[in-house]
């Protein structure tokens, strides 16, 4: 299982980014998907998630500022975030379950500045 997680960078607050992660090794359509956020010092914190089925979860802190999706023939996931915010400042990981087991992307950066 790999997933390439891209599209991170520096941005302005109030900026916009899309990341995306492409996924091979796996039936991607039935896997489900996620989004994670880290800060160094901090654990790891759900940003989006998505079904196979599509249904989506937020955590509070992105609801109405970053869409989760996910495109199945082209096996990639993607993190559409709008209206930036300095605090959205993190490494960002894409990670999918197979056999009860996590795997995680290499990361992306994303800075927001003030």
């Amino acid at each position: 299982v790999q997933l390439q997680a891209s599209g991170g960078g520096l941005v302005q607050a109030g900026g916009s980014l899309r990341l995306s992660c492409a996924a091979s090794g796996i039936i991607f359509s039935i896997n489900p998907m996620s989004w994670y956020r880290q800060v160094p010092g901090k654990q790891r914190v759900l940003v989006a998630s998505i079904s196979s089925g599509g249904s989506t979860n937020y955590a509070d802190s992105v609801k109405g500022r970053f869409t989760i999706s996910r495109d199945n023939v082209r096996r990639t996931m993607y993190l559409q975030m709008k209206n930036l915010k300095p605090e959205d400042t993190a490494v960002y990981y894409c990670k999918t379950i197979r056999g009860g087991r996590d795997y995680w992307g290499q990361g992306t950066l994303v800075t927001v500045s003030s």
